[in-house]
């Protein structure tokens, strides 16, 4: 699904949100253990917060991820947030005042990631399992990458801009609330109609 992860991917913190172990508007250091936003500047004077991270105006680098292929060596989330090999994207940072403009950023998404998993103690496809896809009866769907051998099968190939097949059919993400999620349009559907019945004040099995 690609950037469609993050929405859903933000579902589950807000769920957190809704069960009193997260604010929205308080600073994500105080959350991170394995790691810290590095202080600048610019967080120092305005803090970074769930809330802005979600609505893309935390001030973070990195707008989006180009993805690795089949036996490429798979960076960890230490490596991606810090920009180090094997990871193909740079250091995750703040380099604008948080709050001060919308900015589409991927990056920020990898910190709410390892928030989550800070927070919780679960690796991010069990959690996203639990909170959302297994709520909203997306039993197909998975944050799991690289996609499981005997499930590929099921999997439509990815094409470049000429039209031929990517080498190994997709992108793998290890950048699972940014771009990680494997749907289908019905389940994504789902989701979609559940967030939409939260929002109109009706019955929601999310929030």
């Amino acid at each position: 699904a690609q950037s469609i992860s993050k929405p859903v991917a933000a579902t589950a913190a807000l769920r957190l949100v809704e069960a009193n172990k997260l604010s929205l508007d308080v600073n994500v250091n105080e959350y991170l253990k394995s790691w810290k936003a590095p202080e600048n500047s610019f967080n120092s004077e305005e803090k970074v917060t769930l809330r802005r991270i979600v609505s893309h105006s935390a001030g973070f680098t990195v707008g989006g991820f180009p993805g690795y292929r089949l036996n490429d060596s798979i960076p960890t989330l230490m490596q991606i947030l810090d920009g180090e090999k094997p990871a193909n994207s740079p250091p995750i940072r703040v380099d604008t005042l948080p709050g001060s403009i919308p900015r589409y950023s991927g990056g920020g998404f990898m910190v709410m990631q390892q928030l989550l998993i800070d927070l919780t103690g679960e690796s991010f496809p069990a959690l996203m399992k639990r909170l959302v896809l297994q709520p909203a009866g997306m039993k197909l769907s998975t944050y799991e990458q690289p996609l499981r051998e005997a499930r590929r099968k099921e999997t439509a190939s990815g094409h470049d801009a000429e039209g031929g097949v990517m080498n190994g059919k997709w992108p793998i993400h290890p950048e699972w609330a940014a771009a990680g999620l494997w749907t289908t349009p019905t389940e994504l559907a789902q989701w979609a109609l559940e967030i939409a019945n939260a929002w109109g004040g009706r019955s929601s099995k999310l929030l």
